[in-house]
């Protein structure tokens, strides 16, 4: 029996940090104002040491929505979502980016899943809107296309258990004190959420209708790093938690190093392997066209290939310096850890 099975209501906490971003907070903030959900609820908002406030924007929407602004010193966004559950009223806290908008129906599928299979945490899906640019669909395919992550992002759970992303999960109170909350890592700290989770007895499921919109910033550089570090990130992960090493964390160094290795064939006059990866992108490019339009089916191509291949060789570097080399992974990569 859960803590919930003999009460009508889960209070939620939707627990939002925040970095300089005021116009992306209103815009989430204006989604959350309208959506169709009878009961009460409240949001922390959490400034974590942003020179551009959004006090203002969360003043705005007071009258609408029941909002708690926090204001502390800048400490990443894992302790900035430790310190909102922290001081938080609810029995289970939704945490969400700064940069997502939320469906009319977020909260209420959230509630009718919870309240028919509860379950200590989960994630949800990332969506593109119809008025995203043709660069962030295109991003937005490439994370959580099938034919690029397995789904994970998307709404498939192929890849085995799931682990719920920070930009849309939820966590209850319960399991917020047993683990601690998140880690000083970032990114990865929350799939290392949830493999601590996991070791303390807790579930984690996908609630597929409880999707949002990530209106993801971002520039084909960006995009890079970023995948770059998800790939460094994963192998400090593996050091932490063995249990959790699977083949398929190495797929995106494997195809980086057999890509150059066809490019190379087919100088050589062995044009198979090369064609081969052919096949894969216009695979991608077909169905991310039939999707979204022939802009973003280009876009998407790209955007796989900077995926693949910046989180491949994070990975491999990564693997190198703390496996190889025996570094420690704080001092291989500091800029991944907040104090």
């Amino acid at each position: 029996m859960t803590i919930f099975d003999s009460v009508n209501a889960i209070y939620y906490s939707i627990i939002i940090p925040v970095f300089n971003r005021p116009d992306e907070i209103e815009k989430l903030l204006h989604s959350i104002s309208v959506l169709k959900f009878d009961d009460k609820f409240e949001v922390v908002v959490i400034e974590d040491g942003s020179t551009l406030s959004s006090e203002a924007v969360c003043s705005r929407f007071r009258e609408s929505v029941n909002i708690n602004y926090l204001f502390k010193s800048n400490s990443g966004p894992g302790d900035s979502r430790n310190y909102g559950m922290r001081n938080a009223v609810g029995d289970y806290f939704l945490i969400l980016d700064s940069d997502c908008i939320l469906p009319e129906d977020y909260l209420k599928n959230v509630d009718r899943y919870l309240k028919q299979n509860y379950v200590d945490c989960f994630g949800g899906p990332d969506a593109a809107h119809d008025t995203f640019t043709d660069l962030q669909k295109s991003i937005n395919y490439s994370m959580t296309s099938f034919l690029t992550t397995g789904g994970i992002r998307g709404g498939g759970e192929q890849l085995g258990k799931f682990q719920p992303r920070s930009f849309n999960m939820g966590i209850s109170k319960k399991a917020f004190i047993a683990t601690g909350g998140f880690g000083k890592i970032h990114p990865g700290e929350d799939p290392d959420l949830s493999i601590r989770l996991w070791n303390k007895g807790f579930k984690t499921v996908l609630i597929k209708d409880a999707y949002v919109y990530h209106e993801r910033r971002i520039s084909w550089k960006l995009f890079y790093r970023q995948v770059n570090k998800f790939g460094k990130v994963r192998v400090i992960l593996n050091k932490w938690h063995p249990e959790t090493r699977k083949i398929t964390y190495w797929f995106p160094t494997l195809f980086s190093l057999f890509f150059i290795i066809s490019l190379i064939l087919s100088i050589l006059g062995y044009g198979l392997p090369i064609f081969l990866y052919f096949i894969y992108i216009v695979a991608i490019f077909i169905h991310a066209s039939i999707k979204n339009g022939l802009k973003v089916g280009l876009g998407a191509t790209i955007a796989a290939m900077i995926q693949l291949v910046g989180y491949g060789t994070g990975f491999l570097y990564s693997w190198f310096k703390i496996y190889v080399l025996g570094v420690d992974e704080r001092k291989a990569f500091p800029k991944l850890f907040f104090n």
